[in-house]
């Protein structure tokens, strides 16, 4: 048997990770701090990954221990061996290393900026440490190096979050602002859920190299499920499915002019992929409990934006869902990063002469339209990952949209 031991293990990716790397059983094993002892005794358990907060126990639970876990002082793999003992190893390290190696991090004679010092900050450091950083810096609230002097370090050269800090449900929260650091080569962030932080949102914005914490979590399991099996796997089995957990997390985003057919076309997808379809407006319509164009009416457009923006913050911070947004919905920033971060987005371009104008509160006739492409569609080009021509016949735009994701 096989698994994860963790406290709160609700939203572990684990389970669907190392179906990718073999046939057997992977369990997620939930455990209040008075059960471990019976946990580490379990002869039952042939080999499982240890998460927060118990890498340390695991550890100290541990008869042998690998080079790399005497290092960091913390196990998240553990082997039961023939003879009944406790192998310990430290995985994160590898997957770490990985992570930083394939967005290209180099740390040698580099100012490295660690946010935490938790016991994720202890692998980042020690990799960092391993790789030549020239000096390494562990950012804490209360410690001599805090979120109130940051000033003095804007020369870092490389930022690692280790922090929870912009993790599901908390999207969109960050702990430096990194147009304070001019000298950046590389963000790192260890969180995966979302697949972009407000601290990953900045960097790319910024055009600075990034990357998430999904590939170093892919990368550990790899390197754990090859002492699990005894067999090696290889490097570039991580990217294969790196790349197809990455297709299973992310929002296929629909945006474009009212009336293009986002919503036909989500219900295809949604249809066609097993997914769940969520529409703004429909959203909207739920919660205000009246139709869009009466809350127009009623309320005006600025109310309706503000009741716009709650509902792509809500959809936005769900994983593997079908989005049709309102036609206006992209044009303010807080909307875009909020789609964004968990988000692949399609603009769905369609003739002006053919769009359905009907319902549309603020697309009442061919002028009307007009000026709203032309304030929106450089807005839709630019946020847009893809941008699909729409066809007459609705199947065939669902599958030029499948092509591009897939």
């Amino acid at each position: 048997m096989y698994g994860l031991l963790g406290r709160k293990l609700s939203h572990s990716l684990s389970p669907q990770i190392h179906a990718h790397f073999g046939s057997y059983s992977y369990e997620l094993f939930c455990r209040e701090p008075e059960e471990l002892d019976d946990f580490f005794a379990d002869k039952t358990l042939k080999a499982y990954n240890v998460t927060i907060p118990y890498k340390v126990d695991a550890y100290n639970h541990c008869d042998v221990l690998s080079e790399t876990a005497k290092k960091i002082g913390s196990v998240n793999t553990v082997i039961r061996r023939a003879d009944g003992t406790l192998y310990g190893d430290n995985t994160d390290y590898f997957g770490f290393d990985y992570m930083s190696k394939s967005c290209g991090a180099d740390y040698k004679d580099k100012k490295v900026l660690v946010l935490g010092s938790g016991g994720a900050s202890l692998t980042v450091c020690t990799v960092a440490k391993d790789c030549g950083a020239r000096e390494i810096i562990v950012v804490s609230r209360s410690g001599e190096n805090n979120y109130g002097n940051l000033d003095k370090h804007c020369d870092a050269d490389i930022i690692v979050n280790t922090t929870p800090v912009g993790m599901f449900p908390n999207n969109g929260e960050r702990l430096v602002d990194l147009g304070k650091f001019k000298k950046l080569e590389c963000v790192l962030d260890l969180i995966y859920n979302p697949c972009k932080t407000r601290f990953l949102l900045d960097a790319e914005e910024l055009g600075i190299p990034h990357a998430n914490g999904l590939t170093m979590l892919v990368a550990q399991a790899l390197r754990s499920a090859e002492q699990f099996i005894d067999q090696k796997l290889g490097d570039k089995t991580i990217e294969r499915v790196y790349n197809a957990i990455l297709k299973e997390q992310k929002n296929i985003v629909l945006i474009g002019m009212p009336g293009c057919g986002k919503s036909t076309v989500g219900k295809l997808l949604s249809e066609k992929l097993q997914r769940e379809l969520l529409d703004t407006d429909s959203e909207i319509v739920k919660a205000d409990g009246r139709p869009i164009p009466e809350i127009f009416s009623a309320e005006g457009e600025p109310f309706f934006r503000g009741l716009e923006t709650e509902a792509v913050k809500t959809i936005g911070k769900q994983l593997g869902k079908i989005i049709a947004t309102g036609g206006g919905a992209v044009m303010k920033k807080e909307n875009r990063d909020a789609l964004k971060q968990n988000g692949t987005v399609i603009y769905l371009k369609k003739d002006l002469s053919l769009l359905a104008l009907d319902g549309r509160p603020l697309s009442k006739d061919e002028d009307a339209v007009r000026k709203i492409y032309e304030a929106r569609k450089d807005t839709y080009e630019a946020f847009a990952d893809f941008t699909v021509e729409v066809s007459p016949d609705a199947d065939i735009t669902t599958e030029r949209v499948i092509e591009c994701i897939f």
